[in-house]
């Protein structure tokens, strides 16, 4: 989203997807394709493990895409859990689907012991991979893993990353039990923002990249 975007250090290049597997994977390589030396997978995700709350910072160990678990550069790892005191490292599940309830979450969660699930990691992982390129993972947790997420908030989103405020609007009026529901979830991804925001603020315009390549990546 936008929204993730302009929460990251000037001079940082990003690019926005929407949450469109297709369009993350070729921004993804395009970005690759331009010469940069690795990638991060920034933003916002849901809950799995249930002892996250919103606003928890989940650092990815390795990625889960369909049924491959593709390991995230491990000095990069090292140095964004050493930056980030408290943060919780371990797999992130990309699906290229939203996953919108517990039940689904859970069936996750048990599969991959995983932390988080996202849009954009899974294409993230698999650009790098096959570039030989390093990959990392930084997400907060909007939505918690017992959350349900309400249909019209899906409506939300452009293909570029902006936000459809009539889009949500013209869903309420189709279902307006909605509302409770995307009124709990825009105040947990509130939170989870301000928790990325300050992620960003303690690792400076190289996002840990840097300090991990230091040392060497796998």
């Amino acid at each position: 989203m936008r929204a993730e975007a302009a929460l990251l250090p000037r001079g940082v290049v990003c690019a926005c997807s929407g949450g469109r597997a297709a369009r993350v994977y070729d921004e993804a390589r395009r970005l690759l394709a331009e010469g940069a030396l690795g990638l991060m997978s920034f933003g916002i995700a849901g809950g799995l493990d249930p002892a996250l709350a919103p606003g928890a910072l989940a650092v990815g160990t390795a990625v889960a895409v369909d049924d491959d678990l593709l390991p995230c550069d491990s000095s990069w790892v090292e140095a964004l859990v050493a930056a980030l005191a408290g943060a919780h490292a371990g797999v992130i599940v990309g699906a290229a689907d939203p996953v919108t309830y517990p039940l689904a979450k859970a069936s996750l969660h048990r599969r991959w012991q995983a932390l988080a699930v996202d849009l954009e990691s899974g294409a993230v992982a698999r650009a790098c991979t096959e570039a030989n390129k390093p990959f990392a993972v930084l997400r907060a947790i909007a939505d918690p893993a017992s959350r349900t997420i309400p249909p019209t908030a899906l409506k939300g989103i452009t293909a570029s990353g902006r936000m459809n405020p009539f889009a949500v609007a013209r869903g309420l009026l189709a279902r307006p039990a909605d509302l409770p529901g995307l009124v709990r979830l825009g105040g947990e991804a509130r939170v989870a923002l301000e928790a990325l925001a300050g992620a960003a603020r303690r690792l400076g315009s190289t996002l840990g990249f840097e300090a991990g390549m230091a040392r060497g990546h796998d």
